[in-house]
């Protein structure tokens, strides 16, 4: 078996974790990369995505994004219209799957604003 980074170890713990504790709950699936904050609620048991968000959708504005990626106030706005759009499709308990991203910077900031808008997690 090969050796797996520090990363894939974390992600599969935070995975592993969630399952245990998320009963029929939905999934709220951060993923950051250097220029973009994508953000998905999934409904394991059917399989499907229920809402979604991202820097990439046209809504954000440039200012947002800047030259280097993403900031802050970007992954806030994709928190806050993920949220909308969970609620939109009746769904107000999550749980939050950081994957293998330290719960700080973007991450944390989309999950503060998704919190605002209504979710509970």
């Amino acid at each position: 078996m090969a050796k797996l980074s520090l990363f894939e170890r974390r992600r599969r713990r935070v995975r592993t974790a969630l399952k245990a504790v998320s009963g029929s709950k939905p999934r709220l699936s951060v993923h950051r990369s250097g220029r973009h904050i994508y953000a998905q609620v999934i409904d394991d048991a059917a399989g499907k995505t229920v809402a979604s968000a991202s820097t990439l959708d046209k809504t954000v504005g440039a200012k947002a994004l800047g030259k280097t990626g993403a900031s802050s106030e970007a992954a806030a706005d994709v928190g806050k219209r993920v949220a909308e759009a969970a609620t939109k499709a009746g769904i107000t308990k999550v749980v939050f799957d950081r994957g293998g991203f330290l719960f700080h910077g973007r991450v944390k900031a989309l999950a503060d604003a998704a919190r605002e808008g209504g979710l509970e997690f």
